[in-house]
């Protein structure tokens, strides 16, 4: 095997390693990318969903106070714009079911709401005759309590899931470095290893040959080198070894 060969192999071994680290570095940072979005899809999307219909209840929940003190036309205007952003919010958490369980939490909610919804819009007509602070103790808060914990139920259902996709995350985050670290202690000992070998198959050989060479000159010692490999360096030390010996070209010898 020849010197140049032993070297680019070398090199060829540890560009191979790198190469095979930096593909798993790249799948697992794709699977992260995957899950990242997926995080957003499918829990984020739900949350803020829950967040904009519990809003959109509190604002019902003035308006029906509103009601209770015979600001009709602020209470309805209230009611009726916080039943649309409910509806809106709702829509995007029904379009948004992605988690087992979730289908009957959005159903729970949407029970819940249509209950929550007919006690208020018969508050007024449904109060003549009654004490409003009972109906509004007995009908109107109660189903605000369910439609509320509903809501709040999709909220924690998400959440959950969101908490476990981040758990998830981390570990892909930490299996992503990995490969990396690998990588780095193989190339370290990849290159103790090729510094072994350059030592043992390049340098050494030269020094035994630039010793030979010096005692011959200085000394007068014969001139004798041995080699373990056949390369480059085997072959210039027989030349070195031949132009000692015979002392000149071949042809200038034959004529001599």
């Amino acid at each position: 095997m020849n010197l140049r060969f032993k070297i680019l192999s070398g090199f060829l071994i540890l560009a191979v390693m790198l190469f095979a680290a930096g593909l798993v570095s790249i799948a697992e940072l794709n699977r992260i990318r995957y899950s990242v979005r997926g995080l957003l899809e499918e829990n984020y999307i739900s949350i803020v969903a829950a967040r904009d219909m519990r809003d959109a209840l509190e604002e019902q929940h003035s308006g029906i106070l509103m009601l209770a003190l015979k600001d009709r036309e602020d209470g309805w205007q209230s009611l009726e714009k916080a039943h649309g952003d409910f509806q809106q919010a709702f829509a995007r958490a029904r379009e948004n079911i992605t988690l087992p369980g979730e289908r009957e939490s959005v159903d729970a909610v949407e029970t819940a709401y249509l209950l929550f919804r007919a006690s208020w819009s018969n508050f007024e007509a449904g109060s003549r005759g009654r004490d409003k602070k009972l109906l509004y103790l007995e009908e109107v808060y109660p189903s605000l309590q369910n439609v509320t914990t509903a809501v709040n139920h999709l909220m924690t259902l998400n959440g959950n899931a969101l908490h476990d996709t981040a758990v998830g995350l981390q570990n892909q985050a930490g299996r992503t470095i990995m490969p990396g670290i690998v990588a780095i202690i193989a190339a370290i000992v990849f290159t103790l290893v090729f510094n072994f070998f350059i030592n043992l198959y390049v340098i050494a050989p030269i020094r035994r040959l630039t010793r030979a060479v010096t005692s011959h000159v200085r000394d007068g010692e014969p001139m004798i080198i041995r080699t373990e490999s056949r390369d480059e360096i085997s072959r210039l030390a027989e030349a070195i070894q031949e132009l000692v010996l015979y002392g000149g070209p071949k042809n200038s010898r034959k004529s001599s």
